[in-house]
């Protein structure tokens, strides 16, 4: 057997299994000729029935697999393994020690366990490595993006047209208008904000009724506002304010940010480095993955928790969609102020039905840290999660509820157990924990981000695709045959674009 490793932006190919035991149990793939030109062996019985001659000449058909199995339950000594050089690193190589005879069943067992060791910790390694990859990559902000923010920034310093009040004087009362398709996005990403804006205007049926609201922050409003300025949608109405614009955001900052503004020790939880964690031998891949991803600058941005507050900054709306800037949308949202949320106050679809198994069989056991009381007495882990990025709020029955003040109760705790409640991006499965109306599947497809096997037909006949994970469409680690979906939405013609060497992949 030959274990391939591939501590790339891709993947890893990594053998499954319950232990040394389980994994001797496992058929495996050699890649290498039988002792004495013999057909390859594929599990644990064939090598010992072909070792069995070379082991010192002893039977060993019935008493092999379980001297070796107590071997390997031995507990093995990692400080013993430091600086040997004898490990076999394939099991070629173990299988041409082996065939020069002369080793009894312990010895065959403790090389056996030195290179199964030695592949896991080589496996392991690569694992972090990937992960850590995959943090640096997806958290970075790509030099053609960073490119067009700039251009945009300096067009709006130089050019009276990208300065355009957005929207224009005579159409701000359909900024409170209640019959008016009000749609809300939150971004500091413009060629994100510009695919979300267009897909939407393109697959509407009236988009003369569609607003759209777009949020960003101080750094990059200059660069949207001169995006929008210059790339009109009309008849559709676009607005694009800054965090700094909303007189209720000026004077009560949310308490997620006064605590990290406030404790330089909360504060380092989110800034804090990288290399802690990946040094941490005695933690699992996995857990190191939740770890880097708790440093990633989204989680501790203002803009990831301001979309709790859309009740304070549209206090004259009664219902909106909220869309993530990962998204694309591909068939007319207008149906969704159709839909009785009975008395909900969040429209959005589950994620525990269906048959994609990585992200439509979930529960919130799967979220959420149930060891931990302060969950496991309020929640039920069997209970359905549902999907954030494409959401109906109805804000009249928001502004009735505690939402608000539940997601920063439950944000603190988070920062008090040294952020162990629950995987980062799940936090408003508690704060809307009885508060959802669950809509048809079609609105909303998630997992273009994470699951590259995601069928292209299927996406195509969702509603609104979601990017959610890693591999965004604009960074170089998204996957090429769901990218289309969303470059199409993007003029690589566009002398922005085409400056900034921005291509279509």
């Amino acid at each position: 057997m030959l274990l391939h490793i591939f501590p790339n932006l891709r993947h890893i190919n990594v053998l499954q299994g319950k232990g040394l035991r389980e994994f001797f149990k496992t058929r495996i793939n050699s890649g290498v000729d039988g002792i004495n030109g013999e057909n390859k062996c594929s599990n644990i019985g064939c090598l010992g029935r072909k070792l069995r001659p070379k082991i010192s000449e002893r039977s060993l058909a019935s008493t092999v697999p379980e001297e070796i199995y107590a071997m390997l339950d031995q507990p093995l000594d990692k400080y013993k393994m430091e600086g040997k050089s004898d490990i076999p690193q394939t099991l070629e190589e173990f299988m041409t020690e082996m065939n020069k005879g002369g080793y009894d069943a312990k010895t065959f067992a403790i090389k056996l366990r030195e290179m199964v060791n030695f592949m896991q910790q080589r496996t392991r390694t690569s694992k972090i490595q990937e992960y850590l990859y995959h943090q640096v990559v997806s958290n970075s902000i790509p030099k053609h993006l960073h490119c067009l923010e700039m251009r945009l920034a300096n067009e709006h310093t130089n050019n009276a047209a990208a300065r355009l009040r957005l929207p224009s004087s005579e159409l701000f009362p359909a900024l409170v208008d209640n019959s008016y398709f009000h749609f809300v996005l939150a971004s500091d990403n413009v060629i994100a904000a510009s695919v979300v804006t267009k897909s939407l205007v393109r697959n509407s049926l009236h988009p003369w009724k569609v607003v759209l609201h777009i949020i960003t922050d101080r750094k990059t409003y200059h660069s949207m506002q001169a995006w929008f300025s210059l790339h009109s949608l009309s008849p559709a109405v676009i607005e694009v304010k800054a965090l700094h614009h909303f007189d209720w955001f000026t004077k009560r900052k949310a308490s997620v940010i006064e605590a990290k503004e406030k404790n330089p020790n909360k504060r380092s939880k989110f800034r804090r480095g990288s290399s802690a964690i990946v040094a941490n031998m005695n933690e699992k891949p996995n857990v190191i993955k939740a770890q880097l991803r708790t440093r990633g600058p989204k989680y501790s941005s203002v803009m990831n928790h301001i979309r709790i507050h859309l009740p304070e900054l549209f206090p004259s709306l009664d219902k909106m969609v909220f869309l993530d800037d990962d998204i694309v949308v591909q068939t007319d949202l207008s149906p969704l102020w159709d839909i009785d949320m009975n008395g909900k106050v969040n429209g959005a679809v589950e994620t525990c039905k269906g048959g994609d198994k990585f992200m439509m069989s979930k529960r919130l056991k799967s979220y959420l840290n149930f060891s931990n009381p302060l969950i496991s007495k309020k929640i039920y882990p069997n209970e359905c999660p549902w999907a954030y990025g494409m959401n109906i709020f109805d804000l009249k029955a928001w502004r009735k509820t505690n939402i608000s003040n539940t997601y920063h109760y439950w944000v603190e705790q988070n920062i008090r157990s040294n952020m162990s409640l629950w995987q980062l991006g799940t936090l408003p499965l508690i704060a809307f924990h009885g508060n959802v109306h669950k809509i048809d599947p079609f609105w909303h497809m998630m997992g273009l981000g994470y699951k590259k096997n995601t069928s292209v037909d299927d996406a195509m006949n969702a509603g609104v695709v979601h990017f959610n994970g890693r591999a965004k469409p604009w960074l170089d680690i998204g996957f090429p045959q769901l990218r289309p979906l969303w470059s199409k939405y993007v003029n690589f013609s566009d002398k922005f674009v085409k400056s900034c060497h921005m291509r279509a992949w």
